[in-house]
């Protein structure tokens, strides 16, 4: 992880307050200590205790991505309900304890101290700076698999913390390269790249600034807060510069504003954003028509309404489940998260070691895995991102899920010969 960002300094302020909450001690479950070992032979350790095996969940329900946190926390537990049906794993049922820290440093450091010596591990967290902030403890003394919902490249090395597809600043090489190879964007011209402060935003900028170097063109950098709800001043400015095209990574709320926006001001450039910048409910604001005119969506899996029997079935299950709530790909997220979980846990009952270490060796032994959306995962190289391969979303309130495919699953040349903080 590398100090020349903020965003790696404010990583670390974050570590810091691990120590003032004294979590350096680890607490054990009274059941089910480091190495012990169950009637069936099956060693156990920390979120284990009983019969039921428990992992963690942080989430965001209340902050800029309450949307996502919801979808991915509701497909979670329905997946732990499903596994649990089955017979679960090793003669235990599986638990998901949750906790909403609303996009705040705080509040989600606290959140994992206070989950971590309770559960095995943590099939959700959300907020690439927050798990960067324990990425140091996650490594050295804790040792539980974290399957993150976060992208940053800055997560990459951990054996522990294995980030599910392509990092940000890969996707964003892949968005770029639709623009070049689909909109009209050539060397010489300018492109715009809206873009959090912290570890999410500065790292799909990096992924900018790469292809932009490899293909001639010239980015120019917007950075904002995801306090900044308003993106008029970021069009303004991008107007002037005579930006092609823009990218956004940031939030659905920031995405549609920027859209909305630049729609109004007679702006008329392609816009494209990173996974997390887009939500279907959207579409159902102001926004709405010029998002499914102008807006793409780099993804690292097909949508929630792909033609799978996969998730097929898993429509029809989430709507049997929570059918007031609509679909989005927070849903696949928080499936291929918890189901990519789910498999490290079997192959560790497997090999009747069912603790921290157990699990994380076991996930590293997983080299093609795909729930059935499009994109296999590879989790056997920690320096690498599981996949490279990104596919294009475009916004469509007539389809399942409000996106349709318009560029199928595939990674660009430039993203092939990246190598992530190099």
């Amino acid at each position: 992880m590398t100090t020349r960002y903020a965003a790696r300094a404010a990583a670390g302020a974050l570590a810091a307050l691990l120590v003032l909450a004294g979590c350096s001690s680890k607490a054990k479950d009274s059941d089910g200590g480091d190495g012990d070992t169950s009637a069936g032979g099956v060693k156990t350790g920390e979120g284990i205790s009983g019969k039921t095996i428990t992992l963690g969940a942080l989430t965001d329900m209340t902050g800029v991505y309450a949307t996502l946190g919801k979808s991915v926390t509701q497909a979670q537990q329905l997946y732990v309900k499903q596994l649990n049906a089955a017979g679960g794993v090793c003669g235990y049922k599986v638990a998901l304890s949750v906790r909403d820290h609303g996009y705040d440093p705080q509040k989600a450091v606290s959140g994992y101290t206070e989950l971590e010596p309770k559960v095995l591990g943590f099939a959700q967290f959300i907020g690439s700076p927050f798990v960067a902030a324990v990425k140091q403890r996650i490594d050295g003394q804790d040792k539980g698999l974290v399957l993150p919902q976060a992208w940053s490249a800055a997560l990459l090395g951990s054996p522990y913390i294995r980030v599910i597809g392509s990092t940000y600043d890969i996707e964003t090489i892949n968005a770029v390269d639709f623009l070049i190879k689909e909109k009209g964007v050539k060397k010489g011209d300018r492109i715009g790249h809206v873009y959090f402060e912290g570890d999410y935003g500065e790292s799909a900028l990096v992924g900018s600034k790469h292809i932009a170097k490899e293909a001639g063109l010239t980015v120019v950098e917007q950075k904002i807060k995801p306090t900044d709800n308003d993106m008029t001043a970021q069009v303004t400015a991008l107007k002037q510069a005579g930006v092609k095209a823009i990218v956004i990574s940031a939030g659905p709320r920031q995405a549609a504003s920027l859209v909305g926006v630049a729609a109004a001001s007679g702006f008329a450039v392609p816009i494209i954003g990173n996974n997390s910048a887009f939500a279907p409910q959207l579409l159902a604001t102001q926004a709405g028509p010029a998002l499914m005119k102008s807006y793409y969506v780099a993804s690292p899996s097909l949508p929630i309404g792909a033609d799978t029997p996969e998730a097929k079935k898993l429509v029809a299950d989430y709507r049997a489940a929570y059918p007031s709530d609509a679909l989005d790909n927070g849903i696949v997220a928080g499936w291929t998260a918890v189901s990519a979980f789910g498999e490290a846990l079997k192959k560790a009952c497997a090999n009747k070691d069912l603790t921290r270490e157990g699990v994380d060796k076991a996930l590293l032994s997983i080299d093609s895995y795909d729930v059935g959306f499009g994109v296999a995962q590879n989790f056997t190289d920690p320096k690498a991102p599981s996949s490279r391969e990104s596919v294009i979303l475009q916004p469509d309130k007539g389809v399942t899920g409000g996106m349709k495919v318009v560029r199928e699953a595939g990674a660009s040349e430039v993203a092939e010969a990246y190598t992530p903080g190099a």
